[in-house]
C-alpha cells in the first residue's frame, strides 16, 4: 500500500468559540468585571486610567462625536503618534459604528490627501505635529478654507467630504475643535443615542480601514470588521496566556494592527493594562517603562529588540517581570531571539506572522513550543483559520516544498475599500486570501517563511531566496543585521546584493565577507555587491523597505535597463 502524499494544508483549533459581539459591547463587559484595574498607562502624557476612567473618557468622546453629526458608517481619520487620544478615538468610533481610518504618522501632503479622499473621511482627529511633520500646516495647505470657517463646517475644494477636524492639544487652531472640548459638547440625548446604538451595530460591520504600504501603486485600504479585529486581538493574547494581571508594553505604532489590534484589543479582551512608553519607539524609554511599570509582556519588531539589547544602559534595568511578548513584522534572526529569551527574561516570547488583510495574525508559535520552532518557524495556523501553500497554478504543494501562503477564515478582511478589482486579485472565489509570501510547511503544520514571490532573485536560471542568504550571513561574527535583494545584471539577469550593518568595533572587508561564504553556500548565492550601512530604510512599523534599497543601489551602481556596465 502506497504512503499517501502529505499536502501543505493545515487548520487551527476550533474548540474555543469566536466572540460574536462588537468592540463596544466587549468594552462594556470588561469594565463591569475589571473596573478598578489599570486599563491605560501613557507615560509620556502622565495618564494612568483605570478601566472605569478609560471607559468614561471613551463614552464622553463617542457622545461628542454623535453631537457633531458623525454616525454609523461615517469615516473618521486618525493621524498622529501613540497617545491617549488615539486610544480614545479607536474605542469611541467603534462605540458609534463609525469607521476609523488609520493614517500613517509619516504621511506627507500627497499621501494624506489620497487617504482622506479614498476613504471619504468626513472627520479627522489629528495631532498638531510629530517629529518633522507639521500636521496643522499641511492641513491648512490642503484646506485653506479652515482660516475662515467655523469648526465642523469646513467646505473644502480638495477634500469635499471633510467637514470636521479635531485637533489634539489645548492650543486653538482656526476651523478646528479641540479634542478635550468634544466630550463636553454631548448632552443627555447623545448619551441615550449611544446606549440605543448597541442594538443597531453588528459584529460584521466594517469598523477600521488600514492603508497597506505596497511597493508599487497607490495604497490599498484594507477594511476590517469588529469580528475580524476583536477576535484576532483576543486570540493573540490567549496564546500568550494573558489574564487581567498582565501589563503589556506597546512601543509599536497604534496606527498599525500590531499596536491597535494585538496591543489595544488584546489587552481589552483580557482586562489587561496597555502601557505606552512614548509617542514613538525609543529603546531607552521602552526599557524604563518595562522596569518601572513591571510589565509582563513586550511587543516589537526585530530591529526594536536589537536596539534595546544594544542600548548602553541595558544592564541598568530590571526586566525580570517580563514573561512573554511577540516579535513580528519581519524575519527574526535566531541569535536575537535567543538573546531576548535569555537577557530579557522573555522565556515565553512568541513569533507571530500575518498581514494587515488578515487582521493581522494567521500563524503563531505557542509558549510550550521548543525554542527551535520559535526561532525557525512562524508557528501553526491560529484558531478558526485554514492555511495552505500553493504553486503558481494554485495547486497545494507537497509538504517540504515552497508555496505561496494562503489563508481562509474569520480574520480575512472584508475587502479593499472602494476597490473591487484589487480585492478580487487578493481574495479568490473560495475565500482564500493570497499573501504573496513564500513558505514551507512541515509535517506538524509549522510554517517557515522563505521570502516574497516578488523578492525572489533569479540569477542565471537559479532561484535564490533572500531569507536563506540572510540567515546564513547572520552566522558571521561581525554582522549585526543584513538585508539581501536582487539588482539587474546584463549577463545573469540578476545579481545578489547584501546591505550589512556591522557590530560595533568590527570592520571586515567586502572580500572577507565573500571568503566567509565560499565553501559554505553555493557560489551563485554569494553576494556580488556588498554595502556596509549604519541603518536600513524602513516604515514607521519597522518593516524593511527593500524596494527603496534597490532603488538606491541602482543609482549607486548606475545600472540602467538595457545598458551594459
Amino acid at each position: 500500500m502506497m504512503t499517501p502524499i502529505l499536502k501543505s494544508i493545515a487548520s487551527g483549533p476550533v474548540k474555543q468559540p469566536l466572540l460574536e459581539r462588537t468592540i463596544g459591547d466587549c468594552f462594556d463587559e470588561i469594565v463591569e468585571r475589571y473596573s478598578d484595574r489599570p486599563g491605560l498607562i501613557v507615560r509620556h502624557q502622565n495618564v494612568r486610567w483605570s478601566y472605569r476612567q478609560f471607559h468614561n473618557e471613551v463614552n464622553a468622546f463617542a457622545a461628542g462625536l454623535l453631537k457633531l453629526g458623525i454616525h454609523k458608517g461615517d469615516r473618521v481619520g486618525i493621524w498622529g503618534p501613540n497617545s491617549n487620544e488615539w486610544a480614545v478615538t479607536q474605542f469611541a468610533t467603534a462605540k458609534i459604528g463609525a469607521i476609523m481610518v488609520c493614517i500613517n504618522p509619516a504621511y506627507r501632503l500627497q499621501e494624506l490627501e489620497y487617504a482622506l479622499t479614498k476613504a471619504g473621511c468626513c472627520a479627522l482627529v489629528t495631532a498638531a505635529s510629530f517629529k518633522t511633520s507639521e500636521y496643522l500646516r499641511m492641513l491648512q495647505t490642503l484646506a485653506p478654507e479652515l482660516d475662515e470657517c467655523e469648526p465642523g463646517k469646513l467646505t473644502c475644494g480638495k477634500l469635499p467630504k471633510l467637514k470636521t477636524i479635531i485637533r489634539m492639544g489645548e492650543d486653538a487652531a482656526p476651523g478646528m475643535y479641540n479634542f478635550s472640548s468634544v466630550g463636553k459638547l454631548a448632552e443627555t440625548h447623545e448619551f441615550e443615542m449611544l446606549e440605543s446604538l448597541k442594538r443597531e451595530l453588528s459584529p460584521d460591520d466594517a469598523i477600521n480601514i488600514q492603508f497597506t504600504s505596497g511597493t508599487t501603486g497607490s495604497p490599498k485600504g484594507a477594511t476590517l470588521s469588529h469580528r475580524n479585529i476583536l477576535n484576532n486581538g483576543k486570540i493573540v493574547c490567549d496564546t500568550m496566556l494573558f489574564t487581567e494581571k498582565d501589563k503589556l508594553c506597546i512601543p509599536v505604532p497604534l496606527y498599525h494592527c500590531f499596536g491597535m489590534v494585538m496591543g489595544n484589543l488584546g489587552c481589552l479582551t483580557h482586562g489587561a493594562a496597555a502601557v505606552y512608553p512614548n509617542d514613538s519607539f525609543d529603546p531607552l524609554k521602552t526599557l524604563q517603562a518595562v522596569a518601572e511599570e513591571q510589565c509582563t509582556a513586550l511587543y516589537g519588531v526585530p530591529t526594536m529588540f536589537i536596539a534595546e539589547l544594544d542600548h548602553p544602559r541595558f544592564e541598568e534595568f530590571d526586566l525580570s517581570s517580563l514573561r512573554t511578548g511577540i516579535m513580528a513584522g519581519a524575519p527574526c534572526p535566531e541569535n536575537i531571539m535567543r538573546k531576548v529569551i535569555e537577557n530579557m527574561h522573555m522565556r515565553d516570547i512568541l513569533i507571530a506572522y500575518g498581514q494587515t488583510e488578515l487582521s493581522p495574525v494567521n500563524c503563531m508559535t505557542a509558549v510550550d513550543d521548543p525554542v527551535e520552532k520559535r526561532v525557525g518557524t512562524v508557528g501553526k495556523p491560529g484558531p478558526h483559520l485554514e492555511v495552505k501553500l500553493v504553486d503558481k497554478d494554485n495547486k497545494v504543494v507537497v509538504i517540504g516544498n515552497k508555496g505561496e501562503i494562503c489563508t481562509r477564515g474569520y480574520s480575512v478582511m472584508k475587502g479593499y475599500w472602494d476597490d473591487e478589482d484589487r480585492t478580487a486579485e487578493s481574495i479568490d472565489a473560495e475565500g482564500w486570501l493570497h499573501s504573496g509570501d513564500l513558505g514551507v510547511m512541515d509535517k506538524e503544520g509549522y510554517i517557515s517563511i522563505v521570502g516574497r514571490l516578488k523578492d525572489m532573485i533569479i540569477r542565471g536560471g537559479e532561484n535564490i531566496y533572500p531569507r536563506e542568504v540572510e540567515e546564513f550571513l547572520y552566522t558571521h561574527p561581525a554582522i549585526q543585521e543584513v538585508q539581501v535583494f536582487g539588482v539587474p545584471d546584463d549577463k545573469f539577469g540578476e545579481q545578489v546584493c547584501a546591505w550589512i550593518r556591522l557590530k560595533e568595533g568590527k570592520l571586515p572587508t567586502e572580500e572577507e565577507i565573500r571568503e566567509f561564504c565560499r565553501e559554505r553556500i553555493a557560489f551563485f548565492k554569494i553576494p556580488c555587491y556588498i554595502k556596509f550601512v549604519d541603518a536600513f530604510p524602513m516604515t514607521v512599523t519597522g518593516k524593511i523597505q527593500k524596494f527603496k534599497m534597490r532603488v538606491l543601489m541602482l543609482e549607486e551602481l548606475k545600472i540602467k535597463t538595457g545598458v551594459s556596465r
